[in-house]
């Protein structure tokens, strides 16, 4: 259900690439959420780096939609970036477990699709 890949490079140099890939594959990056400054913002405090990134393809976002607007619930697809270590790691609840939960077998093709296409940023990225 989750995808996960790790990175040698620093959580900037994933971040920078993360949205270089997004764009070559198509996809906007929506927004970016910094969990530890959003949370020391509210006085909570997390040590750990921790970025989620929440990209889209607005021509499969809308295939979904037109289908089920409830998938709406479940977009954009998100990738979290975060430290592990001495690693980065990348990771994303993959788009045909996300699909399974509303029982719509007709768009498998295009959350397929997406899938694939959310595992290659992923991938680029780390590297």
């Amino acid at each position: 259900m989750i995808y996960r890949v790790r990175s040698k490079k620093n959580i900037s140099e994933v971040a920078s690439g993360l949205e270089a890939a997004a764009q070559r594959h198509k996809f906007g990056v929506l927004g970016v959420h910094d969990l530890k400054a959003k949370m020391q913002e509210k006085g909570v405090e997390f040590e750990r780096d921790c970025l989620i990134f929440e990209v889209c393809n607005p021509q499969q976002a809308k295939r979904v939609l037109e289908e089920n607007a409830e998938i709406s619930t479940a977009l954009p697809c998100r990738i979290s970036v975060f430290q592990d270590g001495n690693e980065v790691v990348l990771a994303t609840i993959r788009p045909m477990a996300m699909l399974a939960l509303f029982g719509e077998a007709g768009l498998e093709p295009v959350a397929r699709e997406v899938e694939e296409t959310v595992i290659a940023i992923m991938q680029e990225a780390a590297l």
